[in-house]
């Protein structure tokens, strides 16, 4: 498509749709969002841009293959589920760890649920684009 304002716009709200979609990532595991809505906000910022700049402009962007995204993924939240069988207990239980930031007395934790949802997330990613790239490329 050859429009200059969609062209333009396009890069500015990529760039949102992109952060938005890591602050609906990282809020996912407390609050409504996660791996799955992230997912899709990105999916969808990465179709605007194959609309507006075409399918070969937005693989160059996106750097790696969708089919891969969505593979390393799978493997992510394979080894998330997995991890809880190191400790013990049943498969897919969240399992965090605290470590000390800073001399506040405030805790950064890390947990199998943001494993979790981060590959769900690059799942989501991976198979949309696959999908919207390939339907992109058929028109």
């Amino acid at each position: 498509m050859n429009s200059l304002i969609l062209n333009a716009a396009s890069r500015v709200l990529v760039g949102l749709m992109l952060l938005f979609s890591v602050y609906m990532l990282l809020r996912g595991h407390n609050e409504p969002g996660g791996g799955f809505i992230g997912g899709l906000i990105a999916a969808i910022g990465f179709a605007l841009y194959a609309i507006a700049h075409g399918t070969t402009k937005a693989r160059q962007a996106l750097r790696f293959d969708p089919r891969a995204i969505a593979m390393v993924g799978l493997g992510i939240a394979g080894l998330a589920g997995l991890g809880a069988a190191l400790v013990g207990d049943p498969p897919l239980t969240g399992q965090w760890w605290f470590f000390a930031a800073d001399g506040t007395g405030k805790a950064l934790s890390v947990s199998t649920v943001l494993m979790f949802d981060l590959g769900v997330y690059l799942v989501v990613v991976g198979a949309v684009l696959t999908l919207v790239l390939a339907l992109e490329e058929e028109a």
